[in-house]
Parts: structure tokens; C-alpha cells; sequence
């Protein structure tokens, strides 16, 4: 399929509907900054005062490690899948100065949002930044488009990884590459989803979606993906979360039980890429990234 302009996605499932759209979850003060990520905080000092200064740079933070984590070519055609409000698409931008980022989202809501908050930037570069919707399981966009596709803290909500793992293929260039950052269960024990709908209020409304991290490495491996590899980042994201939630909820209550999943073994954090085989003819690697 040479063109995914008129692919039909899954609808969306009532309880994303809700939380990206009415109740505006990026509107709340624990996602500072409107990334809508936990954060990672490695190169944030936990031992001082925590302020919106230093939230918004642990999400930064995060999109920077994703991206170092990619593998760019100079001048890369970037794919942000669940991209929100758009804040992550500006970083790639700011990083890479001659790139191209197509951020995709499902909710309209959402995009709505990031055109507005992005409205001089879409203006002044409209070749270098755009806005699309669509899901992660039928992205309408053209077959080899992409360098690299990226998803932070997007995949838990996905239905189908495995349709998800197809189309991040099909969008990619030949030798290109995918990075997700987010949260799973760290194995298929029995009961992981009972345990987690218990402590957290996000399984139990289904928001968030239990499964194990193999799920999605299998189904880049099963999709034709090599070089798939699993990293654990929690150890960077998790006690800096909970750090901050604690400004606002005490212990024992449910946001702070993502600490205590990661903790007892049951859920963490990871950054899984893997790369599409094939020439890449592009010359060299993105030494001209800026910041670090």
C-alpha cells in the first residue's frame, strides 16, 4: 500500500475519549510543561526541593533519551505516535535542526490543542512540522515515509501491538528505526492485570492496558524487526515520579502505588527499539544534534 491516506483506524475506546478530552488530562499540574510523562529523572538532583523547573526538564529529559536511543540519521523524518500536545515533536525539532516531525494522535482534542499551543512554529515552518490524526493500528499515512517512528508513554493504551508493530514497518524507510518508551508488567505471571487493577486506578478504568513487555518486543521480532532490544529504565523514572506525586498525595494512596508495582515486581518502565533492515543511504549519523 503506497498510501495510507485513506486507512480507517479502530474507534477510540470511551475511557481515552474522556481523559484526553473533557477531563484534559494535560491540564492537570503533576504533567507541568504538557508532555504528559512520568519523567526521567537521572540528571535531576532527588535530594533537593522538586519545582516545575525541574518536572518539565525530567520530561524532556525523557523525550531526549528516546531519541538518543533511536539511532538518527542528519535530517531526520520523525514519527511521533501519541503525541499529545505536541511537546515532544517540538524537542525532536530543537534537537535535530534540519528534521522533519509528523506528530499522530487519535484524539482530535488533543491535536486540536497542540496546533494551538504550536500555532507560530506550524505558521513560520509548515514543511517541518505537522499534525495528523490517526491510530496507532492504522496510521493514514505513506508506506517508507519515516526514518524514525517514536511513542512516549502512549503504548500502555494501544489495543494491538501487534497491528501497531506492522504499521510502524510499513511507515518506515528500509534501515530505519522505532523507539517506545512506557510502561508494562514484567512478565505474564497469572493475575498481573487483577494485581494492578487493584493498586492503580488507571488498570482498573482501563486506561492503561496490562501486558508484558515481551508482548511488544515478540511482535517486532514476529513483524520482521532486528535488533530488538529491552531496556529497563525505571530505576530513572519511577522514585522521581513518586517524588513528585508526593507533593500532592500522600502514601497508600493509588498514584503512589506505581512506586510500590515497581518495587514488589510487578510493573516498570522500558525503552524497547528495534530497526528495520535495509540500505540506509542517508550519510552518517545526527552529529549535528544539539544539546545533550
Amino acid at each position: 500500500m503506497s498510501d495510507g491516506a485513506q486507512r480507517v483506524g479502530p474507534a477510540m475506546r470511551p475511557v481515552v475519549q474522556e481523559t484526553y478530552g473533557p477531563a484534559d488530562l494535560s491540564g492537570n499540574r503533576i504533567f507541568a510543561g504538557g508532555f504528559l510523562n512520568f519523567g526521567y529523572w537521572q540528571a535531576v538532583d532527588l535530594s533537593l526541593p522538586l519545582s516545575e523547573v525541574e518536572r518539565i526538564r525530567s520530561q524532556e529529559y525523557l523525550y531526549r533519551h528516546v531519541l538518543d536511543s533511536s539511532g538518527l540519521p542528519r535530517g531526520p523524518r520523525v514519527l511521533e505516535v501519541g503525541c499529545g500536545l505536541g511537546m515532544g515533536c517540538v524537542v525532536t525539532l530543537q534537537r535535530y535542526g534540519s528534521a522533519t516531525v509528523t506528530g499522530m494522535d487519535i484524539h482530535p482534542e488533543q491535536l486540536r490543542r497542540a496546533r494551538s499551543a504550536h500555532a507560530d512554529l506550524l505558521r513560520e515552518q509548515p514543511v517541518r512540522l505537522r499534525f495528523v490524526q490517526g491510530a496507532a493500528e492504522s496510521m493514514p499515512l505513506e508506506d517508507g515515509k519515516f526514518d524514525a517512528v517514536i511513542s512516549v508513554e502512549a503504548a500502555q493504551h494501544f489495543p494491538d501491538l501487534g497491528a501497531f508493530a506492522a504499521e510502524t514497518w510499513r511507515v518506515l524507510r528500509p534501515g530505519g528505526r522505532v523507539a517506545v518508551a512506557s510502561f508494562f508488567t514484567v512478565d505474564d505471571a497469572p493475575g498481573r492485570p487483577q494485581e494492578l487493577a487493584r493498586l492503580l486506578d488507571t488498570y482498573a478504568s482501563g486506561l492503561d492496558i496490562a501486558r508484558p513487555v515481551k508482548v511488544l518486543a515478540d511482535a517486532f521480532t514476529e513483524t520482521g524487526f532486528t535488533d530488538v532490544r529491552v531496556a529497563s529504565i525505571g530505576p530513572h523514572v519511577w522514585p522521581g515520579w513518586d517524588l513528585w506525586l508526593s507533593q500532592w498525595w500522600a502514601p497508600g494512596t493509588w498514584p503512589r502505588n506505581f512506586l510500590h508495582a515497581y518495587e514488589q515486581r510487578i510493573l516498570d518502565y522500558y525503552l524497547i527499539t528495534a530497526g528495520r533492515p535495509g540500505q540506509n543511504t542517508d550519510a552518517g549519523t545526527a552529529t549535528g544534534a544539539s544539546g545533550s
